[in-house]
């Protein structure tokens, strides 16, 4: 728990505080008349609630035994709950870490109350618990009791770190609309950050200046200058994620904070932000990158003679890559510092930047060239390009330089083949850290070849019933998530999902060939048994029956405000043919037609022909492109609408001979 001077010191600038911020003040406890009157709200009125107002004061305070400093983050929040059923945000949790047990973060004097017009339902201490997460992370986590249509929702808490510049700034956008936000700093002077607003709203109100003399420093008892900064924002609207976009910090309005130096109090300034000359610099340098990079000579003696005698170097860079990806296993760490690649060569088992340094090493080792490529997964959010910040990368790729091109290389996934990078690293750009000539930004580009492919051989048996074969294969990233999923799952549970009935369809003699052969297409293989609907003499039979590859329209919304990113272009083609034998002939067969998104950035056709007592049905979907603008939504919502429609609504109608 925290120190006594250090609660003492919570107290005396949480009243200065409230003091000194030019923002508005709400008390705890004490919602308006209005706040629980409210019954929706005008600029959302299908919002199932709204955040009625929220503020964050993050500041540094001494330790004076201790001799140091903590930052200190303290939250207020009121949300109204319109609509109980839909509104989701009951239960909340606030994550801190405590992987280091010398230095942890803590959550202090939280509270939280359940209104209820004059009615109140506290939380009781008893009902906070802490949550154990993964990797050294755990969770204060609470629940509001009693919560109705009506109900405002308010807490605060205190959270405290010792990390001082990881300031994770501030989100004015949320889930919900929001209609007032407040944000404050005040920071010693020696800490020096770059803030940069994201997002589509403007601030409406934005302050700064210096209060004098405001920090002690606990060393010896003399003061700092503070630097004070308020932001705030007014009548924001909600946030709603949807499938194939980036991370949301790329989208939602927000202020980032990003160190750029700090000057101890007793020593030489430390920089953060530099020019990406210094950065260079600091990879080469580092122990647990650029010493790293320099092992070229004990992979060439782990490297198999038959491996560096290859004279293909095509076919050579394919072994190595294969010898790397085999002999390691992920452990699920992005990067592990101060690691040896060598100890984790021999131990098998190794992060992320320790596998694909190891990879860089071994093609150079086999007289290839290769270099480091770092980035920032599609979670992550994207880096800035002003100027480099290292927080902003947490990933490590390889790039190999072949026959005039550049190949993306990342040995974590052992389902992965040779130039197909997990989906988790298809974030737009890396830097290529060329310790030589400089680095520089090299576009991250997919494996185009992704195809699903599905041919079904269909026969109508006389008590009308339909049966027959169904052959699929997936390549490229189609391929690589079902090889995932399979490994996640086990091959029988794969194919148990496989096989669970849909209405009238019935899957069996699930077979998935070259599981293993990574580099061919994965082939499924099975039986499939149909029972048409039955209306009065007609037979309607649906002929896309099989799992298509998208089942519904990823896109709903009325409008989106954010690009939307697939990741990958993709190609989907189902063959139907369906004999018909001397049961039946066709009613009534769906229209052919196509479809196209501008600029040629994808198509989609079927076509229906009946002839000589059969059906043959071709469906084609291409999507070209694979990163759209936001002005592409209603397109892009209208082509996935009418695909779906050619897919899973219009069918054929047959009577019987």
């Amino acid at each position: 728990m925290l120190s006594k001077n250090l609660a003492f010191l919570f107290l005396v600038f949480t009243s200065f505080l409230s003091h000194s911020q030019s923002g508005r003040i709400d008390e705890f406890g004490k919602p308006t008349q209005e706040e629980l009157a409210l019954k929706s709200y005008e600029a959302e009125p299908e919002a199932a609630g709204v955040v009625l107002y929220e503020t964050g004061n993050y500041y540094a305070v001494s330790i004076i035994k201790k001799t140091a400093f903590r930052m200190v983050l303290e939250i207020h929040r009121k949300i109204k709950v319109f609509d109980v059923k839909k509104f989701g945000n009951s239960t909340i949790e606030i994550p801190y870490y405590v992987g280091n047990k010398f230095f942890p973060e803590e959550v202090i004097d939280y509270k939280a109350i359940t209104h209820n017009g004059i009615l109140q339902d506290a939380v009781p201490k008893e009902s906070f618990y802490k949550v154990e997460k993964s990797k050294g992370r755990e969770a204060l986590t609470f629940t509001f009791p009693n919560v109705q249509n009506g109900s405002i929702l308010e807490y605060k808490y205190t959270f405290v770190t010792p990390y001082l510049f990881d300031i994770k700034g501030w989100e004015f956008q949320n889930n919900l609309p929001t209609i007032y936000s407040f944000f404050q700093t005040v920071l010693p002077v020696n800490m020096k950050f770059n803030r940069v607003l994201y997002g589509p709203k403007k601030l409406d109100q934005h302050s700064n200046y210096i209060k004098k003399d405001d920090f002690l420093i606990p060393s010896n008892n003399a003061h700092l200058d503070s630097e004070v900064n308020i932001y705030v924002m007014k009548n924001i609207p909600s946030f709603e994620e949807e499938k194939f976009m980036l991370s949301r910090s790329n989208y939602v309005s927000r202020i980032a904070y990003e160190p750029i130096s700090y000057k101890p109090f007793h020593g030489e300034e430390k920089v953060y932000s530099r020019s990406w000359k210094d950065v260079d610099y600091r990879f080469e340098s580092r122990s647990d990158f650029g010493d790293q990079l320099n092992k070229n000579s004990y992979f060439r003696r782990k490297l198999p003679k038959e491996i560096l005698n290859i004279e293909d170097d095509m076919e050579r860079a394919k072994a190595v890559y294969g010898f790397i990806q085999n002999n390691y296993t992920w452990n699920g760490s992005y990067f592990n510092y101060g690691n040896e690649i060598k100890d984790s060569f021999k131990e098998k088992l190794g992060s992320v930047s320790d596998i694909n340094l190891s990879l860089v090493n071994a093609l150079e080792a086999a007289n290839l060239h290769s270099k480091s490529v770092i980035l920032s997964t599609r979670d992550n959010g994207l880096p800035t390009e002003l100027y480099p910040v290292l927080s902003h990368f947490n990933y490590v790729l390889a790039v190999l330089m072949i026959n005039n091109e550049r190949i993306l290389l990342d040995a974590t996934d052992k389902q992965a083949p040779f130039g197909i990078i997990p989906f988790r690293a298809l974030n737009v750009q890396g830097r290529v850290m060329n310790f030589k000539n400089g680095s520089y930004w090299m576009p991250i580009e997919p494996f185009e070849q992704n195809i699903h492919f599905a041919n079904a051989q269909i026969t109508a048996a006389a008590d009308g019933v339909f049966s027959g074969k169904v052959s699929q294969a997936s390549y490229g990233y189609i391929g690589l998530g079902k090889r995932n999923s399979i490994e996640e799952e086990t091959l029988q549970e794969y194919i148990k999902t496989q096989e669970k009935d849909d209405a009238g369809i019935e899957i069996e003699a699930y077979q998935i060939e070259d599981l293993n052969a990574i580099e061919k297409p994965l082939k499924e293989n099975y039986s499939v048994t149909i029972e048409p609907e039955i209306v009065g003499d007609k037979v309607i039979l649906h002929p896309f029956f099989n799992k298509t590859y998208i089942s519904e329209n990823p896109f709903k919304m009325k409008e989106r405000s954010y690009p939307m990113d697939f990741g990958y272009p993709f190609t989907n083609t189902y063959l139907v043919s369906i004999d018909l034998g001397n049961t039946y002939q066709v009613e009534q067969l769906p229209s052919s037609r196509s479809i196209k998104l501008p600029n040629d950035d994808g198509e989609c056709s079927v076509t229906y022909v009946a002839d000589g007592g059969k059906i043959n049905i071709r469906f084609n979907m291409k999507l070209n492109a694979y990163r759209f603008p936001s002005d592409a939504y209603q397109s892009l919502k209208e082509f996935f609408g009418t695909m779906i429609t050619m897919l899973k609504e219009e069918s054929i109608v047959l009577k019987r001979i």
